[in-house]
């Protein structure tokens, strides 16, 4: 399910239940809407909007932490793979051939990883990625290395192509995906009953709906910035695939 689609049904139901609140007004006794009985509403409802914006507030946050924490790993390891086609170059022609295999399994690694786009999930772990990797490392050690400045090198490559298959399986999972259904249902009947309570204290029948759908409409905004923060992949905020184009340009150079 999309961000805008699940934004759009949290959006309906909040204002459906502040509208809500605004009819059961006007069929409730006189007492019942008197100023003790309405300061307890506002009471409850003020501890609502705590619980709620305090929610909404760590989700935002958790949500995009994962987001920065997928996006400096996916720079960090452009970077890596251009300091490790470095070190191969150092090491001299005989490394050439394990340099094409970096650029072949680079290249399918990221074609790959934005071939997720749509289903919010990275496809690096499809047989032919790990393919990819493990014929890469095999090239590596069956280098043959004639002076130690070589062994050096083929050790430091060695330790950084095992730093890049860390972070491809890291990336199997990009982020935590969107929030948990019996998690959201929660949130938005706290939202739902936060409106209702709203609906009920409120007077001025116009100013009230403006206001519910001025408001409804906010909260809704958030849990779409979170559900898209959530989906890297798609959406508004993506990861940038500028830094696999530019370490893809140095490769080989």
């Amino acid at each position: 399910m999309s961000s805008l689609v699940v934004a759009s049904i949290v959006f309906v139901c909040v204002f459906g239940s502040g509208v809500l609140g605004l009819s059961l007004r006007s069929f409730l006794p006189d007492h019942h809407l008197s100023e003790d009985s309405t300061a307890i509403v506002k009471l409850g409802a003020g501890l609502m909007a705590t619980l709620a914006a305090l929610v909404l507030g760590l989700l935002i946050a958790s949500a995009k932490v994962s987001f920065d924490r997928l996006n400096d790993e996916f720079t960090e390891t452009a970077a890596t793979v251009i300091m490790l086609d470095g070190t191969l170059a150092d090491y001299g022609p005989e490394a050439k051939d394990a340099r094409e295999a970096l650029h072949r399994t680079y290249a399918s690694a990221v074609d790959l990883f934005y071939s997720g786009r749509g289903t919010g999930k990275a496809n690096v772990d499809a047989p032919e990625s790990l393919a990819h990797v493990v014929q890469f490392q095999q090239k590596l050690r069956e280098l043959a290395p004639r002076n130690d400045m070589q062994r050096m090198l083929q050790s430091e490559a060695l330790a950084r192509s095992h730093d890049l298959a860390k972070t491809h399986w890291m990336l199997i999972q990009p982020g935590q995906g969107a929030i948990p259904a019996p998690f959201m249902a929660v949130l938005v009947l706290w939202l739902g009953i936060l409106f209702a309570g709203f609906g009920l204290v409120s007077a001025n029948i116009r100013t009230a709906i403006a206001t519910l759908f001025v408001c409804a409409l906010s909260v809704s905004g958030a849990i779409f910035l979170i559900e898209d923060i959530a989906h890297p992949l798609e959406g508004l905020m993506q990861i940038s695939r500028a830094p696999a184009q530019i370490a893809l340009s140095h490769l080989g150079q």
